[in-house]
């Protein structure tokens, strides 16, 4: 059975998942990791979704605080083993309900060219390609999007 749990950056399980999701963007990026990786901080996220798969941790997302207008997705992983069920999807669904809660009317995201399964994850949510903001203007690698949640 599938669960969903609204967190912090501070929970176990949400640390745990995201280490896996930083090895596999160390190995993916290479020598540009160190680049990405210092937007990636975890400590500062207040609102972080964990999907549990009968008690195990699989999926993980965040979002933050980008503008008066708008919240960031941020460190959105599926576990291997549990991916093409939907559970990424569930977890942006739920992080987009919790902006919109919040009094945000849009999403904002970057994701790497390097990262296919998550620029489909995307598109298919209705996400649409924005030009490249703020640190990752100039990046050859980064692709942004945005949805309105209206």
């Amino acid at each position: 059975m599938i669960t969903l749990k609204r967190t912090n950056s501070k929970d176990p399980d949400f640390v745990s998942l995201v280490a896996q999701l930083d090895a596999l963007l160390a190995e993916r990026d290479g020598e540009e990791n160190a680049y990405y990786s210092q937007f990636n901080k975890i400590d500062q996220l207040n609102q972080v979704v964990v999907l549990y798969d009968d008690h195990l941790p699989v999926a993980c997302g965040a979002i933050k605080v980008f503008s008066d207008q708008a919240m960031e997705v941020k460190r959105m992983y599926t576990a291997p083993a549990h991916r093409g069920k939907g559970l990424a999807t569930q977890t942006l669904s739920e992080l987009e309900a919790w902006a919109a809660e919040l009094g945000f009317p849009k999403c904002v995201l970057e994701t790497g060219k390097r990262q296919p399964e998550a620029i489909a994850l995307y598109e298919k949510n209705g996400y649409q390609r924005t030009p490249n903001y703020g640190q990752y203007i100039g990046m050859d690698n980064s692709v942004c999007f945005e949805k309105s949640l209206a």
